[in-house]
């Protein structure tokens, strides 16, 4: 166990997290994702896992220690219902909720169509999986940056 940092990040979620770089995006997968056949063509080649975790869990855990790139854009993309792309289920509401905690402001999320999420993850640097079992709690997250002291 370390100090300060969040249980559910594990050894290899957080070398992924400490690898990327600014821009590089990374998927959080709900159970129902593709996660490890579209994780071997990420950078990183291979899923992993934040298991027993709703997403929304995850995304606290993932962004007490990653930047998210929102000043200069949306930086968290969610994947829209099939049909009903205006619809934001309550996992995406929790996740939303999530995201505005860490950043410490509203920072809304932006659509992306279900085929069209799974071409972007094919693109990611990593993919991680949840032990979220609800449908649509799939996310596409940018990497921000950590500016310098004073």
């Amino acid at each position: 166990m370390l100090k300060n940092l969040d249980p559910a990040l594990n050894a290899d979620v957080l070398h992924a997290l400490r690898s990327m770089g600014h821009g590089d995006t990374l998927v959080l997968a709900d159970t129902n994702f593709p996660s490890d056949s579209i994780a071997r063509q990420t950078v990183l080649g291979k899923a992993l896992r934040i298991d027993n975790v709703s997403a929304a869990r995850a995304m606290q855990a993932i962004l007490s220690v990653l930047p998210l790139d929102t000043p200069l854009q949306p930086s968290v993309g969610r994947m829209e219902i099939m049909g009903d792309p205006e619809t934001i289920p309550e996992i995406q509401q929790e996740v939303q909720a999530q995201i505005d905690a860490a950043e410490g402001q509203s920072a809304p999320m932006y659509g992306i169509e279900r085929f069209a999420f799974y071409e972007k993850a094919k693109q990611a640097y990593c993919v991680i999986a949840t032990g979220e079992t609800r449908f649509y709690g799939c996310f596409l997250l940018t990497k921000g940056v950590v500016p310098p002291k004073g």
